[in-house]
């Protein structure tokens, strides 16, 4: 599939989510006027992280610039159709808000959650820091022998379908005038500034503005620039199980210690974890590991919430996170050495929730060399040559 034209203001590589997000939100940058170009390799989207997300949002971060991007991600979700346009086709979408709970086993943890609900709270976030005996009378269900606290957020907080999001992002950025090609760049050619890409078919476009949204995939798309980004495709698994005593009310997303994470989907309920060995992978690599369930994440349901001893696993997935190895946070910006060169990646597992406000500070860098809405310079992606990690304690 070849472009319309041979020059666009803007290349965005990578059309999931953060790529389509950018692209939607540079048509509601006022006096932007530019040609966009979105190039994706996949336009199933079939192995992208975005479509094997658990699509849920959070604000219980412990720094003020994640907090912020989150609360802005439930403003945009809970007024999706109102930032739309108010088009009476484009649906409403809901927030469900039974919140995350993270439950903690030592005092170092204790004291963690509480300075972490002190910082959220200044915020505006809903954020309760919880005794074990107060979320035994609230969540009767659970196993707390070995828990001493937890906090728990049930404002703006839970699962939204991230997946409608995505498709009305993409939908209303093409009827904006925004290009949607399928293709693969195999080369970008950059001196001072990027010049132009190179698809495998042979094609070359010239473009002003080239956006690495290339989720798992970044690091191969900045190298291509001459470039280094120290993002790489980790595993994370997923499981959505039937129990034979469901719980009288919805379940939290609970963080419990083990790593293992669960909550109400509907009327069934939903698990994940990483791998205890967490290694790099290849990029095409989505081979399952069964005995994660056996393992490791159906022990730790069983034990936490008795009621799962019995129960039947309905679907299970493996995708990839795009993991930031610095310090599993996003990675946006200009490049120092290549100005036209901006990145948009290395959310390692935040990408959906934090998809509107970052695509709104990268189109607003584009249209007007900075950001206006929110300020994003905690995220720089120059941090990493300068070995300034970004601190967050709460990276699930």
């Amino acid at each position: 599939m070849t472009a319309k034209y041979d020059t666009y203001d803007v290349i965005i590589i990578g059309g999931a989510i953060m790529g389509s997000s950018t692209a939607w939100w540079l048509t509601q940058m006022q006096g932007f006027m530019g040609r966009v170009l979105v190039i994706e390799r996949d336009p199933t989207y079939s192995f992208a992280s975005t479509s094997h997300t658990n699509s849920c949002i959070r604000q219980q971060f412990t720094n003020e610039a994640n907090i912020r991007v989150s609360q802005f991600g439930a403003e945009f979700v809970l007024n999706f159709r109102d930032f739309m346009g108010g088009n009476p086709e484009v649906p409403t979408l809901a927030l469900q808000s039974y919140g995350y709970l993270y439950l903690a086993d030592d005092p170092a943890f204790v004291a963690a959650l509480k300075a972490s609900q002190t910082v959220q709270a200044r915020l505006g976030a809903g954020t309760r820091h919880m005794t074990r005996d107060e979320i035994a009378a609230t969540y009767p269900f659970y196993n707390l022998d070995d828990i001493i606290a937890g906090n728990h957020n049930t404002l703006n907080e839970g699962y939204f379908d991230g997946g409608t999001m995505f498709d009305w992002f993409k939908r209303m950025a093409r009827r904006n005038g925004v290009e949607y090609i399928a293709g693969e760049v195999a080369a970008i050619t950059a001196n001072k500034t990027v010049e132009s890409v190179t698809l495998a078919s042979g094609e070359i476009i010239t473009c002003g503005t080239l956006v690495n949204a290339s989720g798992p995939r970044a690091a191969a798309t900045a190298k291509m620039a001459g470039l280094d980004i120290p993002v790489v495709p980790r595993k994370r698994y997923s499981f959505v199980f039937d129990a034979a005593q469901p719980l009288e009310q919805d379940l939290p997303l609970t963080i419990d210690p083990s790593g293992v994470h669960m909550r109400s989907d509907g009327r069934y309920y939903l698990a994940g974890c990483p791998p205890d060995d967490d290694p790099d992978v290849a990029y095409d690599d989505f081979a399952f590991d069964h005995s994660i369930w056996e393992n490791k994440a159906w022990p730790a349901i069983a034990i936490r919430v008795p009621q799962f001893e019995q129960l039947k696993l309905i679907n299970e997935w493996v995708g990839h996170y795009a993991y930031n190895l610095l310090d599993q946070n996003a990675l946006i910006g200009r490049a120092d050495s290549l100005e036209n060169f901006i990145f948009i990646n290395g959310f390692s597992g935040h990408g959906l929730q934090q998809s509107p406000a970052m695509g709104r500070g990268v189109a607003e860098l584009i249209a007007y060399g900075q950001y206006r809405s929110l300020d994003l310079s905690a995220f720089d992606v120059n941090r990493v040559g300068r070995g300034e990690p970004f601190m967050e304690k709460a990276v699930i």
